[in-house]
């Protein structure tokens, strides 16, 4: 009962598997895009199809989903030119967490901010 069998103590003697920031950080662009792009269809389209009529608002989704693309890349950018070192470093744990917050921030509360523009804008067209 006290021993520990073979494939436990090889599991235990194995170091930690490391983090890759660079994998880490693609998933979290693959999920803010996902997220940014359902965010823009429940809250600026139904805005812009409140105040307008026809295809206005589906044109304005595609722009906006494409305009969000090489900012999203460009967090995605920093950490993909890390080497197999780095990118298993834990020294840049800080700076992960500081560009995923940004991402995220981006990415939820852009749709929310360009439904407030174009409702003002709406108000004054």
């Amino acid at each position: 009962m006290g021993k520990v069998s073979g494939q436990h103590q090889a599991q235990a003697a194995a170091p930690a598997r490391a983090r890759d920031w660079r994998k880490a950080m693609s998933n979290h662009v693959a999920y803010g895009l996902l997220v940014y792009t359902a965010l823009q269809i429940f809250v600026t389209v139904k805005a812009l199809s409140e105040g307008t009529s026809g295809l206005l608002p589906y044109l304005a989704l595609i722009v906006l989903v494409a305009g969000i693309i090489p900012a999203l890349r460009w967090f995605e950018s920093r950490w993909i030119r890390l080497d197999d070192a780095a990118a298993a470093d834990e020294a840049y744990a800080q700076a992960f967490r500081r560009d995923t917050i940004g991402l995220w921030l981006l990415a939820i509360g852009l749709p929310f901010a360009l439904t407030a523009i174009f409702k003002a804008l709406l108000r004054v067209l």
